[in-house]
């Protein structure tokens, strides 16, 4: 890794919440970014989380993502702890089928910024080349990834055959 002081903090309300923001995990696993995860409410563990809002600077992560389903508070309550850059996701956890987390995510008061991302697992891989794009403004390495990453991306479009009706 690149370091192996946490620099991306991902949180969630609840573990049901792991399945969508794993894949956060992984992209920032893929590009060897250092991380630390956590499950804790913003409703039913308030303390809990002010006290590790409160910490982020300090141990020197440098970006957070938030996964939130529902009523969707966990990111803007953490915005509203840190100077740090928030990234939102919204969870598919209602029967809205996550539109009423994107909502409350990206519904932010003025002064309270959160960068809120897809529903969903494309939110959450977003979220971290996101961060790892704010991340790579300072780490040549990360920035050197992160292009090599977009390289792949055209070169695997590039490679795909055109469809046809045998396909």
């Amino acid at each position: 890794m690149t370091t192996t002081q946490p620099l991306v903090g991902i949180m969630m309300g609840s573990a049901n919440d792991w399945p969508i923001m794993r894949r956060a995990a992984e992209v920032l696993r893929d590009f060897d970014i250092a991380y630390e995860t956590r499950v804790i409410s913003a409703h039913r563990t308030p303390d809990l989380f002010f006290e590790y809002a409160v910490g982020l600077e300090a141990r020197g992560l440098r970006v957070m993502i938030g996964g939130a389903g529902g009523a969707a508070h966990l990111p803007g309550v953490l915005a509203a702890k840190t100077t740090l850059p928030v990234l939102g996701v919204p969870i598919d956890a209602t029967p809205m089928r996550g539109v009423d987390a994107l909502h409350a995510i990206v519904q932010m008061p003025r002064g309270i910024p959160v960068a809120t991302f897809a529903i969903g697992e494309p939110g959450a891989a977003n979220a971290a080349l996101f961060a790892a794009a704010i991340l790579a403004g300072s780490d040549a390495a990360i920035a050197q990834q992160l292009k090599d990453f977009r390289i792949r991306q055209a070169e695997k479009i590039r490679n795909t055959p055109p469809p046809t009706l045998e396909s």
